[in-house]
């Protein structure tokens, strides 16, 4: 059960105290201890269901919230129960070696006196913000909610950083695609639409939390201090930022999508006028000369010594002709 244990700690007065090992000690010494807003905080990794079953028993946690926390893949959400609050967010990670986003999940336990973390994937990382906390005890003197608050703060400005990376990274990529040369189309095409589904699973990380954020920034939630609402509104603010830099990009993908097929149009538009261009002109020889293969024998240049060579000559002024007619309204 330990290795599944990330940390568990008291926080008594806004001070940490080290978790007994035992859940039942800890949230019997929580609750005794809830008068000085003592709370107990334990946050875990990827638990089987077997190691989640005697954590669920003691903070008597929802099933179907439960559920939802062992199962994973769940859209953020918040849900209030009789004695608990049960929260989803999905956290991204962005790799600058592939540039591709990936998302976590991390799914919020919240009760008068203990706060259960449980982690999915990479991208929640919780120790940052458990050090931050530490460092504040006035923040953390105001129980769960400060923890509640800390999290979800700490996603947020999260996706605010992501978006400004892939904001670069599609920079880069709209250079590329209007560069003179045009560069590979079939390796531009791809970029574009790798990049628009991270993009989108961007926007199912931050489109679903607007609800949740701005019933928390609203008030009226149990188990959260009314006090906090000015913090959660500023959540909700960045939130919001977030989206509308994800809703930019994908707005601009689109456009430089649209772009680069328009300029693939026109690329091959021209290939298609040079090419009748030159059939244009190999087109005035062969026929001349298809005329002086069919052997009449009442050919009145045929008894002429300058004959052939005057063809010859009239089939190359035809194609010069045609040459620099179609150089001159830019065929070739």
């Amino acid at each position: 059960m330990r290795a599944v244990i990330v940390d568990c700690a008291i926080y008594r007065d806004g001070r940490r105290s080290t978790g007994p090992a035992d859940f039942s000690d800890a949230l019997d010494e929580a609750r005794r201890a809830s008068s000085d807003g003592a709370f107990v905080w334990i946050g875990l990794y990827e638990p089987t269901e077997e190691e989640f079953d005697h954590v669920a028993d003691e903070f008597s946690l929802h099933p179907l919230a439960v559920e939802d926390a062992l199962k994973a893949h769940q859209r953020p959400k918040l849900e209030v129960y009789d004695d608990s609050l049960f929260m989803v967010l999905k956290p991204v990670l962005y790799e600058p070696s592939s540039d591709t986003v990936s998302t976590g999940e991390l799914m919020v336990f919240l009760g008068d006196s203990f706060v259960v973390t449980v982690r999915h994937g990479q991208g929640a990382p919780l120790a940052a913000v458990r050090q931050r906390l530490e460092a504040e005890p006035d923040v953390l003197r105001h129980g769960p909610t400060a923890v509640l608050y800390a999290i979800s703060d700490a996603v947020v400005d999260h996706y605010i950083e992501v978006s400004g990376e892939l904001q670069v990274d599609l920079e880069e990529l709209e250079t590329e695609v209007f560069q003179p040369s045009g560069g590979d189309a079939k390796n531009t095409a791809s970029r574009i639409y790798t990049f628009k589904r991270q993009v989108l699973e961007f926007r199912r990380a931050t489109g679903p939390l607007t609800g949740p954020m701005a019933r928390l920034a609203g008030g009226g939630v149990p188990f959260v201090d009314e006090h906090a609402q000015p913090f959660f509104r500023d959540v909700s603010d960045h939130l919001m930022r977030a989206g509308e830099q994800v809703e930019g990009l994908d707005r601009l993908l689109s456009d430089i999508l649209s772009a680069h097929l328009a300029q693939m149009g026109v690329r091959q538009n021209d290939d298609m006028r040079k090419i009748s261009a030159w059939a244009a002109m190999a087109a005035v020889p062969t026929m001349v000369a298809g005329v002086y293969g069919m052997n009449f024998e009442h050919m009145w240049e045929l008894d002429q010594v300058w004959g052939y060579p005057a063809v010859i000559v009239l089939m190359a002024v035809a194609v010069v002709g045609l040459f620099r007619l179609f150089k001159r309204r830019g065929w070739l």
